[in-house]
């Protein structure tokens, strides 16, 4: 027997989908600097702040939805750099170091 997709399955489905990929790309991403897993590594070791710590440093510089956070090593430091889209629907690039948190850069993303 087929089974019958009725719009409520499929909107629990889409729901669902998204919350996967929201989750998964405010993870610090692959290919554009440290892993998830070194970056989780980094910070169980105190090296960085969590995940966590820097989404609400950066949405306390810049309110709004993270649509994207990534972890580099630049000049021999780790920088966060996190894209928020504010309340205007404009997107702000913030760069946060990594350790300590301070604000190194906030401008308008292109």
């Amino acid at each position: 027997m087929r089974k019958i997709w009725t719009w409520p399955r499929m909107l629990i489905v889409l729901l669902i989908a998204l919350s996967i990929v929201a989750g998964v790309r405010l993870l610090p991403q692959a290919g554009s600097g440290e892993s998830p897993a070194s970056a989780g590594q980094l910070s169980a070791k105190g090296q960085i702040l969590s995940l966590e710590k820097i989404s609400q440093l950066a949405k306390s510089h810049k309110p709004g939805e993270i649509l994207e956070v990534e972890l580099e090593k630049k000049h021999g430091r780790y920088v966060y750099e996190v894209d928020i889209l504010d309340a205007s629907s404009q997107v702000w690039e913030l760069k946060l170091d990594a350790k300590t948190g301070q604000l190194l850069k906030l401008e308008l993303d292109d």
